[in-house]
């Protein structure tokens, strides 16, 4: 397959081909739409399968429904694959397995699975394939979740804790969702993150002391970043009265991230106008509105933020949405 599109849903179905060429058809199906594997079914007389995919800003959206099969990714299909993702998948009407990274699992329904493509898997649908597979970039992946590593092919509990609402937010999860979309894809793929990273979060594996208090920092001057952005003239040294640090912590621990103040208030704001300005709900509020709400007073210091995030003015992005 060519380059993703935002805008269509496509689609794949054995059922445009005689009944002896469907499993050859799939293969190379599932070969274009996601990655080189090997399959084999118990059912091939009467074998069946469909694939619906959307895109979701950079996320793939794959709803698979079909007959019985298992699924391989071997050493040979990893050299011959080009682009790499981590694969979210989740199915709610039968039991299956999996196996990754040494982790042999089987899943009940409503159960997820995290899956790296540039490592060999498996996994056995014996009933039906009907499955949610979301494809994750690999760089999205890892700057929601530590060492995601060492939860590959395992089970993520998908009616207890935080693996429940992960569960319930997935499988509301299609490929029409991500033409028609209730609210914009970058609040919805958040939202599919920060689920991610809490259903994991127990998973985090310890680091030493100095380090996780670097870290722990650098996460709470993010949070009241985010928490006071929209406040006109907020500064350094009011995010680090508010955490009770000095200035001079505040910017060593910046530094060393390779961050700066400006630049991540800055990207907080814009991030907060690109979804106003994308949204038709707002339109009701003018620009330099707008600007303000996240937290710009000079509409002329709004414009030429625009014009560096969005490459061009706050008027010109509204209208060419």
């Amino acid at each position: 397959m060519a380059a993703r599109t935002a805008a269509v849903i496509e689609k794949w179905s054995t059922g445009l081909v005689e009944p002896e060429r469907r499993l050859d058809y799939w293969i190379g199906a599932v070969c274009e739409c996601f990655l080189e594997m090997d399959i084999t079914t118990p059912v091939r007389a009467g074998f069946d399968c469909s694939i619906a995919r959307g895109q979701l800003d950079t996320i793939g959206i794959n709803r698979v429904q079909g007959s019985a099969q298992h699924v391989y990714r071997r050493k040979a299909s990893l050299s011959r694959s080009t682009s790499n993702y981590y694969y979210l998948l989740c199915k709610t009407d039968h039991d299956w397995t999996v196996m990754q990274n040494g982790h042999a699992s089987r899943l009940q329904p409503r159960d997820l699975v995290l899956l790296d493509s540039r490592r060999c898997y498996e996994f056995n649908f014996p009933l039906t394939a009907n499955t949610l597979s979301v494809e994750l970039p690999i760089a999205w992946v890892e700057s929601w979740i530590t060492d995601p590593d060492r939860r590959l092919g395992q089970r993520i509990d998908g009616r207890a804790g935080w693996g429940a609402a992960l569960s319930a937010f997935a499988c509301q999860l299609t490929p029409q969702l991500a033409i028609e979309r209730p609210l914009p894809a970058q609040v919805l793929t958040d939202q599919l993150g920060s689920l991610l990273a809490l259903a994991f979060g127990s998973e985090i594996p310890a680091t030493p002391s100095e380090s996780r208090d670097a870290v722990g920092l650098l996460d709470q001057i993010g949070r009241v970043i985010r928490l006071r952005y929209a406040e006109p003239g907020l500064t350094a040294v009011i995010v680090a009265d508010h955490l009770r640090i000095s200035e001079r912590t505040l910017h060593r621990c910046l530094n060393k991230a390779g961050l700066t103040f400006s630049g991540l208030l800055n990207d907080c704001r814009m991030a907060a106008a690109r979804r106003m300005l994308s949204e038709p709900r707002f339109d009701r509020i003018g620009i330099g509105g707008v600007g303000l709400r996240v937290g710009f007073s000079d509409p002329s210091h709004f414009i030429r933020q625009c014009r560096k995030y969005l490459g061009m003015t706050p008027a010109a992005f509204r209208r060419q949405r």
